[in-house]
């Protein structure tokens, strides 16, 4: 293991060692337990390696009265991995306030770094974040794996969705906002986006906060407040150099949202998130911020709202047929949309899976890995009046579902009937 500042590059033997060893959370807390007398640089490469092999979002190292607790992020849920003795919490912290480029002198206030994590010829961002707590300083580390950059056909969407995503980013100009609440799979839907559209006579600049993940043939910017390169003023300074499409992390202010709408309006396609409930509350939303429902009516395209469902884990989870009552809850939840959209005859018996017992294969939580449930709506005529004359959400929302929009909740059912997630999981998702 070589160290160098920015970067942690781990042998491709320790890799592939950790690899025979780390088959589930089990094998990693192990692992863990036996290095936490070992030197600084063994542990976080242990922390590092097993974060990246179980395929965790996320690694929390959190300070209690007499210990550290630590836990890994695992298909959107956190499970505990280790405790630490305070002073190798310690050392532990400045170890990556070190390599992440973060103040080692400043403990009163939350920071921000980033550092590469290198395995033989693969290079794996992590974004570091300190906050003050009671008994220390919490550190998140956020592990960005491209491999978990997908192809739109990746996503979990049904294929009449995915043919209208297929032509609406092929569009020359108009917005597209992509909304949720923090880790619904908002960002890797934006870049399955650009994926699908990037070729050499396509010119796509993007501004993020910050760049998550690095991608060829795209010119790709981070905002610097310090340097009043924000949203804002980076999106004034992209639309001078000649763009085709622009990606805006978020729209988070006025300013943003007009300048991005002006973009889509004057002949460039705009990709960008915002936060919000559902599909029809993001007009409201824009609204809210200030932007004139003159310039979102002729400049938005579409809207999608999307959230992240854990799918069954094939290996421990049971058939069992529906019950009565759930039954009824999804007849009448389907009991509308059109014909084109298939699902099992509902009058007939039908099993569904239950969320399994738990085996080694799944972290024993009986859910492996994750998939989208999206909500999504084009602008059209009828809409464009719409916007023009209110701003309410639920109008909205009444007009685009008479359209034939599946909502959420009526997505994520129909994954429940194709066997790929539960009821339990909807729900939670969803909160029905």
């Amino acid at each position: 293991m070589t160290k160098i500042a920015g970067k942690f590059t781990i042998s491709k033997i320790n890799f592939d060692n950790f690899q025979e060893k780390i088959k589930n959370i089990d094998d990693f807390k192990k692992e863990l337990e036996n290095a936490s007398e070992k030197k600084t640089s063994d542990l976080l490469e242990i922390i590092l390696t097993g974060a990246i092999i179980l395929d965790a979002s996320d690694f929390h190292i959190e300070p209690e009265e007499k210990q550290a607790r630590t836990r890994a992020r695992i298909d959107g849920m956190l499970q505990d991995a280790t405790t630490l003795k305070p002073e190798i919490y310690n050392a532990l912290l400045s170890r990556i306030k070190m390599l992440s480029g973060i103040k080692l002198n400043i403990t009163n206030k939350a920071q921000d770094g980033r550092f590469s994590v290198v395995i033989n010829t693969a290079t794996i961002e992590v974004r570091a974040s300190t906050l003050p707590a009671e008994y220390g300083e919490s550190i998140v580390l956020r592990i960005l794996n491209p491999k978990n950059l997908m192809e739109l056909e990746k996503l979990g969407l049904r294929n009449s969705l995915l043919a209208i995503f297929n032509q609406e980013v092929k569009k020359p100009n108009g917005m597209i906002i992509v909304t949720g609440p923090t880790g619904s799979g908002k960002t890797t839907t934006l870049y399955a986006f650009l994926k699908k559209i990037q070729k050499p006579e396509i010119k796509i600049i993007t501004i993020e906060d910050p760049i998550e993940y690095h991608l060829k043939g795209i010119s790709q910017t981070q905002v610097d407040p310090k340097k009043g390169y924000d949203f804002a003023n980076g999106l004034r300074s992209i639309m001078r150099q000649d763009p085709n499409v622009i990606l805006v992390g978020e729209i988070r202010d006025f300013e943003t949202a007009q300048i991005a709408l002006q973009a889509a309006l004057t002949g460039h396609l705009v990709l960008s998130t915002l936060h919000a409930n559902d599909a029809a509350s993001t007009i409201s939303r824009l609204i809210d911020l200030g932007v004139s429902p003159n310039s979102i009516a002729p400049g938005l395209n579409m809207v999608v709202a999307q959230r992240l469902v854990r799918k069954v884990c094939k290996k421990c989870a049971k058939l069992e047929e529906i019950s009565v009552q759930d039954m009824k809850q999804i007849k009448k939840a389907l009991k509308n949309i059109s014909s084109e959209i298939k699902i099992p005859d509902l009058n007939g018996k039908i099993k569904i899976y239950k969320t399994g017992k738990g085996c080694e294969y799944c972290n024993f939580t009986g859910h492996k890995e994750r998939t989208g449930i999206f909500e999504s709506f084009i602008n059209n005529d009828e809409i464009k009046q719409f916007i023009l004359s209110s701003s309410s959400a639920s109008g909205l929302r009444q007009i685009i579902i008479k359209r034939g929009m599946l909502t959420l909740y009526q997505d994520g059912l129909i994954k429940v009937l194709k066997r790929e997630t539960t009821l339990e999981e909807i729900k939670r998702a969803t909160g029905k």
